[in-house]
């Protein structure tokens, strides 16, 4: 026989689902990308590179004003048209086993996160569209402490939803075992979307950066959710990695379109909920730890120049500080993928063997 049991059929059917879900994205999204592309530059939807405070990054990247923006679209309406899709398809025809498969809506598994990625995104597209049309302070989009107030409002909701609907209040520590921490969940929900969301914005300033460390990123808790037997999260974590490559074929180096904030806003919010969804807080910061160097740097630097009047580094987030050392964008770029992925890989290791 082909297979000796009932679970090794199941393994590669699910797997097969997974890498089938990862090209369907990657296909659709680029098949979505002309349209995307040729509405952006027909209505001349482009960043604006702010002129004011920023000295050393207006200086490098003054040439990429106008470049269009929003192309994070892509990634997270590929992956809710395919979520729309299979839940119809499983609906109209339940006895097909593969649609059902296919179908990877789950109350328990992935309403939390598609609901906080739209969401989020919806959010990210309002401070978009201020910037493109020079509304608000600066005419630059919304302040950080904006950004960072719209983060805590998905955050908040999303933990409620957490707490109470879901009845999570269990902290894991690798290798040792499982914590009930009570309410306490719900400040620590806040903080890591929060975190999250914030990290993936500050990594979104080179062409390619942000997509390849959260292509890393989400390829780890790809298999972390599989290895916890949450398939439904798997597929949809293979959803978010085809529409990540797709736009990272049309975003590195000369970027065609920018993420902006409907995708770093919506994937840092959904990175940080798959990483309360498997429990594994404490291993995020591994797994994401190029975001972590990023808003860490930013975090460093302004409250060090408001009180000395100096600065720690030439420019921030940290990738800026090495464009300004000399270092060419791709290069930033690349090394910044390699420590993704390594530290993916630590984080990946840590995650599976401290499961427990």
């Amino acid at each position: 026989m082909i297979f000796d049991n009932i679970q090794d059929l199941n393994l590669v059917l699910d797997i097969s689902v997974i890498v089938i879900m990862m090209a369907l994205a990657f296909g659709i999204s680029v098949l979505l990308t002309p349209v995307m592309t040729h509405f952006l530059y027909k209505y001349k939807l482009g960043k604006n590179i702010r002129t004011s405070g920023a000295p050393v990054f207006t200086e490098m990247h003054q040439k990429k004003q106008g470049t269009p923006t929003m192309g994070g679209i892509l990634i997270w309406l590929t992956t809710a048209l395919l979520t729309g899709l299979f839940w119809l398809l499983a609906t109209l025809f339940p006895d097909v086993e593969m649609l059902q498969r296919m179908n990877f809506l789950s109350r328990a598994e992935t309403y939390l996160p598609i609901a906080a990625m739209l969401f989020a995104a919806a959010l990210g597209i309002v401070d978009d569209v201020m910037n493109i049309f020079k509304i608000g302070p600066k005419g630059g989009g919304l302040r950080m402490k904006h950004r960072l107030f719209l983060y805590l409002i998905v955050a908040v909701v999303a933990a409620l939803w957490f707490y109470f609907k879901l009845d999570w209040d269990v902290l894991h520590v690798p290798g040792v075992g499982d914590f009930s921490i009570g309410w306490w969940a719900i400040p620590l929900f806040i903080f890591v979307i929060v975190a999250a969301s914030f990290s993936a914005n500050e990594a979104d300033g080179l062409d390619g950066l942000a997509g390849g460390i959260l292509l890393a990123c989400f390829g780890a808790y790809g298999v972390i959710s599989y290895a916890q037997g949450k398939v439904a999260l798997a597929i949809f974590c293979a959803a978010i990695i085809g529409g990540l490559l797709s736009f990272l074929w049309f975003n590195i180096f000369p970027a065609r379109f920018f993420m902006g904030d409907t995708g770093s806003m919506s994937l840092g919010v959904t990175l940080g909920i798959l990483a309360m969804l498997t429990n594994t807080i404490l291993v995020l910061p591994i797994i994401a730890f190029p975001l972590v160097i990023e808003s860490a740097s930013v975090l460093i630097q302004i409250p060090y120049k408001k009180m000395t009047g100096k600065k720690i580094f030439h420019s921030t987030p940290i990738h800026h500080h090495f464009e300004a050392i000399g270092w060419p964008e791709t290069k930033v770029t690349m090394r910044f993928w390699i420590i993704a992925t390594i530290s993916a890989a630590l984080g990946l290791v840590v995650g599976l063997v401290g499961m427990g």
